[in-house]
């Protein structure tokens, strides 16, 4: 899991949690203002050395071009890479249903995870309730539950 800081300048992240980051891509910075200038070499000391001018290097740098570094497996900073990111491909809107039963269907764990599987839950199990059989769901379709049907018991979703 990780959580993304995405911000215009680091100045907006508080120092302690910047004191924590594992993994900076840090897109270019611009020094228009003397609180600028001063911002951008406070960001430019907390990477580690490298052979790039960085102040330079994040002025410069253009759209989609980045400084990266990350931790390796010994959890130690890596060098300072200049890198040119690549806009995802992706779709800001919702999938096509093709295209989600496409992916569904062409994924690996379809068969390990296609089957719906409805167990008796533990309301049910203390009422005595057993949950009625549902029937398997169509592959990559989730299974609908009815709410108003009372068979998650009071005060459950």
């Amino acid at each position: 899991m990780g959580i993304f800081f995405v911000t215009q300048t680091p100045k907006d992240v508080p120092a302690d949690v910047l004191g924590q980051l594992a993994n900076r891509i840090q897109h270019a910075l611009r020094a228009f203002t003397p609180e600028d200038a001063k911002a951008l070499k406070a960001t430019v000391s907390t990477f580690p050395m490298s052979d790039y001018d960085l102040e330079e290097t994040l002025t410069s740098a253009g759209i989609g071009e980045a400084v990266i570094t990350v931790m390796n497996e010994k959890g130690a900073p890596t060098p300072v890479a200049h890198t040119r990111l690549r806009a995802p491909e992706s779709v800001m809107g919702p999938s096509t249903e093709e295209l989600i039963k496409s992916t569904v269907g062409g994924s690996a764990l379809l068969a390990k995870y296609g089957t719906a599987v409805d167990n008796v839950s533990a309301y049910e199990k203390l009422t005595g309730k057993g949950a009625a059989p549902t029937g398997g769901a169509a592959p990559g379709e989730p299974r609908s539950r009815d709410f108003r049907a009372g068979r998650f018991g009071p005060g459950r979703r």
